[in-house]
């Protein structure tokens, strides 16, 4: 613990090649005293969460940076005030009008002291960078938008205006009963224009990605690539002081690494810890562990662009030869359900009729046969690190390795590590992939749309390139009604198309995991991502307020 600590207080940190500055905070000698270690693999590629299309910086620290202007509550599933203390739908759901939470402060950093409370010209500005093609801000750092870009967002939002200081419109071309949840995702995260005018002055719009500057409960404090990540709280939080003044964001070991980190007290939180070790873990009285049911699910993705992969009955023979049953034994360890449609059982879309894939390998061998396929090879990409839904990818792989070759299908492992999913993977040279999907929204729309549409595909989150625009049409019905029964209607039909079509094999819909020390308090593991740490405090120990 000490040896983390006097890295911290010594450490010059770097993003990008950009220099990142510590706020001008004190740096209390002991972190026991003054915050937690929050041990986590990842990697941070921007501090934007509207520019990421999951990880850290959209699992972990988008709560803690940004604040959104909806929420969803952990426990109901409902949406709540946050940024936006009230909401309108109108016109059939083509308008929605957001009444603005006032006096909410900005966080004052090194680089950027604010001086006026968030308005209604900060939520123009953070979502008409993301909407608007021509808008000067929307092509800085790239302009990609994954999550929006795959919602064809900046095709269907017609415009973002200010009604008046704190009041905010969306008009949509079209109705879309999904877009409320939408905008409660920690993609949605809203940003500062001030910020970006005085960025704008000096021509250095590419920091405000790489030195953030939220509404949330912490700001950067420290950052080193691969190593950690300090968190500063932010003193003038609209929801109040948070109760510690820093925590760490541990980034430097994966696997047992963090379990035995954990078990020595230099992690105070593990999270994603491994099923396999949740007999260590509930064995040991200084611990605690919370499970909680997530809107998530791990798959086996085709690449439905290359053949024979293009043809739906070598998926299905493919499909067949996974020992779906010993994957559940063996990486998950009863803490998941192996899925049987894309959407996780807790979907109110769920279609309890949905069947699991059988697991048959000779009927496997005898339809690749048929389709004359012989001697087949396949490339398997898969990340190296530990995710929500997937808590042992590689493992994974191997098991799906040995059930192919049961069935004389060779399958070479290709891992890939850091942005796999952004890049390498939509360069279309891999054959399979595992990959998964979660998501901060309870409605299916966050399933289907960012995983299956043609849209998809060019936003990089449509790792199986697989586009049928009857699917899409099947999509667009289910956002034209406010109704729940029709909407569930159009899911169903869009669950029976994927069935049908195969462009990837559900595996499991997993619990959420997190492991801590006994005298951590107020620690909510979501299923929907990362709560804030603004409640987080550490029992017996008394820690001052600013």
């Amino acid at each position: 613990m000490r040896g983390l600590v006097s890295s911290l207080l010594l450490a010059v940190n770097c993003l990008s090649g950009a220099a990142l500055a510590a706020p001008a905070v004190e740096k209390p000698a002991d972190i026991r005293s003054s915050g937690f270690v929050y041990c986590v693999n990842g990697q941070v590629n921007t501090f934007n969460p509207q520019m990421a299309s999951g990880g850290l910086t959209v699992d972990t620290l988008a709560a803690q940076l940004y604040d959104r202007l909806l929420d969803v509550d952990p426990y109901t599933y409902r949406l709540v005030p946050e940024l936006a203390q009230s909401w309108e739908v109108l016109d059939n759901g083509a308008t929605y009008r957001f009444h603005l939470r006032p006096n909410v402060q900005f966080q004052t950093t090194p680089w950027f002291k604010p001086t006026r409370a968030l308005n209604a010209d900060d939520v123009v500005f953070s979502f008409q960078r993301v909407f608007d093609r021509q808008h000067p801000w929307h092509n800085v750092n790239g302009g990609n938008y994954p999550y929006f870009d795959s919602l064809q967002f900046p095709d269907s939002v017609k415009s973002v205006r200010k009604l008046d200081s704190n009041t905010v419109e969306f008009r949509l071309e079209k109705p879309d009963a999904s877009f409320l949840w939408h905008m409660a995702t920690h993609y949605a995260s809203v940003m500062s224009a001030e910020y970006a005018q005085q960025l704008t002055k000096v021509d250095r719009q590419e920091l405000m990605d790489r030195q953030p500057v939220g509404t949330g409960p912490f700001q950067i404090g420290e950052y080193r690539a691969g190593q950690y990540i300090r968190l500063a709280r932010h003193p003038k939080f609209w929801r109040g002081v948070p109760l510690m003044p820093q925590v760490v964001l541990d980034l430097g070991s994966g696997g047992t690494g963090r379990l035995s980190k954990l078990l020595t007290g230099e992690c105070d939180v593990l999270a994603y810890p491994a099923a396999s070790q949740l007999t260590i873990l509930r064995d040991d009285p200084r611990l605690r562990l919370t499970l909680r049911p997530g809107m998530n699910i791990a798959y086996l993705a085709f690449n439905t662009n290359k053949t024979p992969l293009n043809n739906p009955a070598v998926r299905h023979a493919l499909a067949l030869a996974i020992n779906n049953q010993r994957l559940m034994q063996s990486i998950y360890y009863g803490t998941a359900e192996t899925a049987a449609s894309i959407l996780p059982r807790a979907s109110w879309a769920y279609d309890s009729d949905s069947k699991i894939t059988e697991y048959n390998p000779e009927k496997a061998r005898q339809q690749l046969k048929a389709l004359g396929l012989n001697n087949l090879e396949l490339r398997l990409w898969v990340p190296t690190s530990s995710q929500a839904w997937n808590p042992s990818p590689l493992k994974m792989a191997e098991l799906i390795q040995a059930d192919m070759a049961q069935i004389g299908v060779k399958v070479i492992i290709v891992p890939v590590e850091g942005r796999f999913q952004e890049a390498r993977l939509m360069d279309m040279s891999h054959d399979l992939t595992l990959a998964g999907w979660a998501t901060d929204s309870n409605d299916p729309d966050s399933f289907f749309r960012p995983m299956f549409s043609c849209a998809a595909i060019r936003s990089q989150t449509n790792y199986a390139h697989w586009c049928d625009p009857k699917f899409d049409q099947v999509l667009q019905k289910a956002l034209s009604s406010q109704q729940l029964a029709s909407r569930i209607e159009a899911y169903r039909e869009a669950q029976d198309i994927l069935a049908e079509q195969l462009p990837v094999l559900p595996l499991a819909s997993s619990l959420r995991l997190q492991a801590y020390r006994y005298d951590i308090k107020g620690l909510v593991l979501s299923p929907f991502g990362n709560a804030s740490f603004a409640g987080v405090s550490r029992e017996n120990v008394e820690v001052k307020k600013p």
